[in-house]
């Protein structure tokens, strides 16, 4: 049994609209995260997956509860929780192999590092491409180099927010299967936030559902398919349709304004 990495407890996220009012984003949210699991969290626009993400990544706090990662509390980044944005975001004037660097560069450890550069353009299979700059490769290859980015820094979880979505339906599968591999080879933990049913059925070990704002977890599923996922397969249809059945449930109920 793996042990748990992140531990989520009693979780609230609070925003104010224009009028001040308060409004829950995430409202007691519970979850352990198991080291070396691929977890994918989906659900309807405005749920609070990225919120989630980018408390776990340290970008924002909670106005309560608590987020650990090992124990730790997690308070402020950190170069162990690799985070990935739907766009590439880049350095535009930094070739391929520079901005893999750029990491090892922050922490000062680019000197004795350096040759792990190779390592991970051969991981994300762009060989050839080192010297290349943003402008010049396609937009799948520079979400390839965001991912070697974060993973030299060898993170404790990679934190993946809609990487594939601006991608088309093809290069989007390719891209599904560089995940697995990754995760295959690196062990490394992966939270995926999507809003493709297939995709998260595709690469998770588990799914978590989250309802509409206020964001809470409706349900937690276990994919015990077979590594090599067919989408025709008939537990693969079976779990597409649960999945999707959930989702109409926790949409089709009326959402309540939480204001305080």
């Amino acid at each position: 049994m793996s042990q748990t990495l992140i531990e989520i407890k009693d979780v609230n996220r609070i925003y104010r609209d224009t009028s001040g009012r308060k409004i829950y984003a995430l409202r007691n949210v519970n979850l352990d995260v198991k080291e070396g699991e691929f977890i994918s969290f989906i659900g309807p626009s405005g749920c609070g997956k990225t919120t989630l993400l980018r408390l776990i990544a340290g970008l924002d706090r909670p106005q309560s509860g608590s987020l650990s990662i090992q124990g730790e509390k997690i308070e402020a980044p950190s170069h162990q929780r690799g985070y990935i944005f739907q766009q590439p975001t880049l350095f535009p004037w930094k070739s391929v192999e520079d901005n893999i660097a750029v990491g090892l560069k922050a922490r000062g450890i680019y000197k004795d590092r350096k040759d792990d550069i190779n390592k991970y353009i051969n991981l994300i299979g762009l060989n050839g491409f080192e010297k290349a700059y943003p402008h010049e490769i396609s937009g799948g290859m520079a979400q390839r180099v965001a991912i070697a980015r974060a993973l030299i820094n060898e993170p404790k979880v990679l934190l993946l927010d809609e990487p594939l979505a601006a991608l088309d339906a093809f290069k989007r599968i390719e891209m599904q299967k560089l995940l697995i591999e990754i995760w295959n080879k690196t062990k490394t933990t992966m939270a995926f936030v999507t809003h493709d049913v297939d995709e998260a059925i595709s690469l998770s070990q588990r799914i978590v559902i989250m309802t509409p704002r206020p964001g809470k977890i409706s349900k937690i599923i276990d994919v015990t398919l077979a590594p090599n996922r067919d989408r025709n397969d008939d537990g693969f249809i079976s779990l597409r349709k649960e999945i999707l059945e959930q989702l109409h449930i926790v949409t089709a109920k009326s959402q309540p304004e939480y204001v305080i």
